[in-house]
């Protein structure tokens, strides 16, 4: 028997580790497991866990459906997999590569405790279309330039969809039953019963609308949007008021489907595009496309700078001198700015822990430009509240909004917050949405409200706030703290 550990890999399908794992006939089947680490839980966010709860309840459906079970542990993987390992009489333990700081530290210590114990290891490259050090620029170094990356993404051989194991290949449930009396000196269980609560976890459940977790929803999602909306993708994914979307990103982040079947998908519906009546089927094809290698990009950006989740990835010769007002901060967490694009995104995260990618680079602008506060303050307010937050694309996001980070938007391009909402949302139908105050009210007034006098913003929507900021003022501002922070003259 073998043991396969699930990591960020929700998914029986296209999972090479657990393929690999599943062929090996002469081990005997394999028995899946998924460890509750408490280093990990460390650093969740109650919605992240609640969603984590429901994909692990997804996964361990489908197991049962095969006649098998997902086991699942509480503990320090560390004990954990060296003694389920010896209690089921395992001889290897298989896992997928995971390629931040903090999973390789984890992974680290697993081998060691692995090796230690006699039992033999494998991992694998699944979560990526291509490894963090298979893409380098010609000198041999990562890259930091995103379009520079893509040109060699696209051009390189992505690997087809790994097998989908054998029910035969599966552990039994009852085998796996067996595993409930496996316990360890550090006072870890493990087992095939109910899943905990988030309250045994230590968290609260939270009062947000999460979609169906699993591979089915999943690839019901993603089979919706290739089957018509990726073929105006090119035009429409800004507009947060229109489908323009996969809204895949959740389901990618617990590995929920494989990348290698997302990219399959793709070619299918690249194919498909000539037949099209948009006029940029194909060119919306390979801008989707082109999503899975900027994913691709910041992880390996991660993988290679692992304190890019709080540093600075530009140094700037002076420092950044961020403002960092805490009532402003307070009241963009909160969606009270008085700019109705911003609002209506910070709202959006706050009622379904999602936010439309626009509107996140709009949301990131205006705090680090507008408020001038340090691009921490956000990263660490969406990891706390979207279900899709991943640490290589947020910090990369986050970063790039800042201008501190690797192909960043350059210090002296900053975003207008009114002239995004009239352009991405021009019949105001997306702020309508989160921002019920403003209901009602004409877009026209909606993308004015910075204009208004006091007398007319309260005769058009009184319980709506007056912008906290003056946007031109403190573009000036922002531009001249960067100055500083080049060791330039900001009045120059």
């Amino acid at each position: 028997m073998e043991l396969f550990w699930h990591r960020r890999d929700l998914r029986i399908a296209d999972n090479v580790g657990l393929a690999a794992s599943s062929e090996r006939d002469a081990t005997g089947p394999v028995a899946p497991v998924f460890v509750l680490d408490d280093d990990v839980l460390a650093h969740a966010s109650d919605v992240r866990v609640r969603r984590l709860l429901d994909g692990l309840a997804a996964l361990r459906s489908r197991y049962r459906a095969r006649g098998s079970d997902l086991l699942v542990a509480r503990g320090d993987p560390g004990d954990v997999l060296p003694a389920l390992a010896d209690g089921l009489d395992a001889d290897r333990v298989v896992w997928n590569r995971d390629y931040s700081g903090l999973a390789r530290e984890r992974d680290a210590r697993v081998r060691r405790a692995l090796d230690d114990a006699g039992t033999r290891r494998e991992t694998h490259h699944d979560a990526v279309g291509h490894e963090p050090d298979a893409i380098r620029t010609n000198a041999g170094d990562p890259y930091s330039v995103y379009s520079y990356y893509w040109k060699k993404w696209r051009d390189r051989e992505r690997g087809a969809p790994a097998p989908t194991p054998e029910e035969s290949a599966l552990a039994a449930a009852s085998r796996l039953a067996d595993a409930t009396t496996v316990r360890s000196e550090a006072g870890f269980e493990v087992g095939v019963g109910d899943l905990p609560t988030p309250a045994a976890l230590g968290f609260t459940d939270p009062a947000v609308d999460l979609p169906p977790a699993g591979t089915d929803a999943a690839r019901e999602r993603l089979d919706e949007f290739l089957d018509d909306d990726v073929f105006s993708y090119e035009t429409d994914r800004d507009y947060p008021g229109r489908e323009g979307t996969s809204r895949l990103s959740t389901y990618l982040k617990y590995g929920e489907i494989g990348i290698r079947e997302v990219d399959a998908a793709i070619e299918r519906a690249m194919a498909a595009a000539n037949d099209r009546p948009e006029a940029d089927a194909v060119e919306s094809v390979e801008e989707f496309r082109a999503q899975l290698a900027w994913r691709d990009f910041y992880i390996q950006v991660l993988y290679h700078n692992p304190e890019v989740v709080t540093e600075d990835y530009k140094e700037y010769e002076a420092g950044i001198d961020w403002r960092d007002d805490p009532e402003e901060i307070a009241a963009w967490k909160r969606g009270e700015t008085g700019y109705p694009i911003v609002d209506a995104g910070m709202r959006q995260l706050r009622e379904e822990a999602y936010m439309h990618n626009r509107v996140r680079m709009i949301v990131a602008s205006f705090l680090t430009k507008d408020l001038l506060a340090d691009w921490r303050h956000g990263y660490d307010h969406f990891r706390e509240r979207l279900a899709d937050h991943d640490t290589a694309n947020d910090s990369g996001g986050w970063q790039w909004a800042a201008s501190t980070g690797t192909d960043a938007q350059p210090y002296f391009r900053i975003f207008n917050p009114m002239t995004q909402g009239e352009r991405y949302d021009p019949d105001a139908k997306y702020i309508e949405a989160y921002v019920p105050e403003l209901r009602g009210v004409a877009a026209d007034v909606v993308h004015g409200w910075h204009e208004l006098s006091p007398t007319q913003r309260a005769n058009a929507a009184p319980d709506y706030p007056s912008p906290i900021v003056d946007h031109s003022e403190r573009r000036e501002a922002a531009l001249a703290m960067f100055k500083r922070a080049r060791g330039e003259d900001p009045a120059a």
